[in-house]
């Protein structure tokens, strides 16, 4: 008996898995580098790799008439995320920073898990909602606080 048995086509699947979870955490990752650096380039494809890699690694021993096991797999990387995400979250006198990036980095673990899942058409979607709503919201958020600024002078 062999100590590590390799099966390469199913070690193949897994780093396409991991890389596709890395290239679709990418444009969010550089969004929020150029934008905020609380998190960015190196946050971002860590949380979907590490995630599809857990679910990966779950997947694995798991059997597959068993939900509540892989529930909680999921479950308990919800926490985890959220306790980074929680991390960027910072408060500045009496405005709060990081809430953008820390729900991006929430839906950055949904994503990882929809690529480790093989559910493709779910990771594309979140990879490209969250980009529109960071970057398309942007200038409409800076109005937004814009006229607040304005109005409360006039109060």
């Amino acid at each position: 008996m062999e100590l590590f048995d390799i099966d390469f086509i199913l070690w193949r699947d897994y780093v396409i898995k991991i890389v596709v979870a890395f290239l679709l955490a990418l444009p969010v990752a550089w969004d929020r580098e150029r934008h905020t650096r609380i998190m960015g380039l190196r946050t971002f494809p860590l949380v979907a790799m590490g995630t599809c890699a857990f679910i990966l690694v779950a997947e694995a021993f798991i059997p597959a008439d068993a939900p509540d096991a892989k529930a909680r797999i999921m479950q308990g990387l919800l926490g985890g995320i959220g306790f980074i995400g929680g991390g960027a979250i910072l408060k500045d006198k009496d405005r709060v920073l990081g809430t953008a990036s820390a729900a991006s980095i929430w839906i950055m673990g949904a994503l990882g898990a929809a690529v480790a899942y093989g559910n493709l058409e779910v990771a594309i979607t979140l990879a490209i909602a969250d980009l529109l709503v960071l970057a398309g919201l942007r200038q409409f958020k800076k109005r937004v606080d814009t006229n607040s600024e304005h109005n409360e002078e006039e109060t």
